[in-house]
């Protein structure tokens, strides 16, 4: 493209009305400059980070069997490791809120324990996986020099923020894998 074409001069002096109709007006008449592709609207995508997803995107669904639906019974839990669960765990903080003192509240928020039962409850993993991350959980916290009787009073402590948590989490996740952080 010729230089030429590239600047032809300051632009033309914007026009504000009270209304803002003079800035839609440009907005528009911009955007209808554009090639049809380039209107089609996507999801932006912040190339520092990701889009936001579910918080069990990259996690199959529970599917129920021919055999499942004819006893009425549950579809079998998506299997996933201790270190999984407790990403999961993490991922539905993120999602659903954190809250402190209950179990949940009427707005959605859930403490630590309720969300590993909420990721359970969705069919993610067993109850013995629970029970494994739970103890990776209070290892990281024993480790890490604090002495609470269980997560949950590592969760309602006054001291504790969210990111307290999904830092403990994060934590005990790279433990379960067996790494060091």
């Amino acid at each position: 493209m010729p230089v030429s074409n590239l600047i032809v001069g300051p632009p033309p002096p914007l026009t504000v009305t009270a209304d803002g109709s003079a800035l839609i007006a440009e907005i528009e008449g911009y955007l209808a400059s554009l090639p049809p592709s380039a209107r089609t609207p996507v999801p932006y995508v912040c190339p520092l980070g990701r889009a936001l997803q579910p918080w069990n995107a990259d996690q199959p669904l529970p599917r129920r069997t021919v055999l499942d639906r004819l006893t009425h019974r549950p579809p079998q839990p998506v299997p996933v490791s201790v270190a999984g669960h407790l990403q999961l765990t993490s991922r539905y903080l993120t999602a659903f809120g954190w809250l402190q003192g209950a179990l949940w509240d009427s707005r959605g928020r859930v403490c630590l324990l309720g969300a590993q039962a909420a990721v359970l409850a969705h069919g993610y993993g067993t109850p013995q996986t629970v029970r494994r991350a739970r103890t990776q959980v209070m290892e990281v916290l024993h480790a890490g020099g604090i002495t609470v009787s269980s997560p949950d009073a590592y969760n309602d402590a006054p001291t504790t923020r969210q990111a307290d948590i999904h830092r403990l989490l994060a934590a005990s996740a790279a433990r379960a894998h067996g790494l060091r952080i």
